[in-house]
């Protein structure tokens, strides 16, 4: 028996719309709001089971690597100095947020122009120290022009 058949088509059944299910349209759409949700409590897990637990594995082979290390440290800074407390101002959060953020991309690029080889990526991690220091310093003028 269908859903269409359950449903009849008595004028005041709440249920008359579901006459025209559509399975595909249904999946299609249960996806849609299962999946977010499954990213997250993913997302959510991996920051529960230490920083990114996925990481840990690669990390605990190369100990002994100083560009490991070093990416190690560059990225525990990053996000401790992130750690900060927030003032309520959408503006000013986000510029207090992202000037230690572009310092961690800074600190990662320069970490990489001194352990790295590939020859784009390594102008890429100069291009990003450009990029991030402009940024910073509109960012940090932009906050004392706002009295933080």
């Amino acid at each position: 028996m269908s859903l269409s058949n359950l449903v009849g088509t008595t004028k005041n059944n709440p249920l008359a719309p579901c006459r025209k299910f559509n399975a595909p349209v249904a999946l299609i759409l249960a996806t849609m709001l299962i999946a977010p949700l499954s990213y997250a409590h993913q997302h959510d897990s991996e920051q529960h089971s230490g920083a990114h637990g996925h990481h840990e594995g690669a990390h605990q082979q190369g100990e002994d690597d100083p560009a490991i290390a070093a990416y190690k440290a560059a990225n525990d800074k990053m996000h401790q100095d992130m750690a900060m407390s927030f003032t309520g101002d959408p503006d000013v959060d986000f510029a207090k947020g992202m000037i230690p953020h572009h310092e961690g991309a800074i600190a990662m690029a320069e970490i990489v122009l001194k352990y790295g080889e590939d020859e784009e990526i390594l102008q890429l991690a100069e291009d990003i120290i450009a990029a991030q220091e402009s940024e910073i310093a509109f960012l940090r003028e932009w906050l004392n022009q706002q009295g933080d």
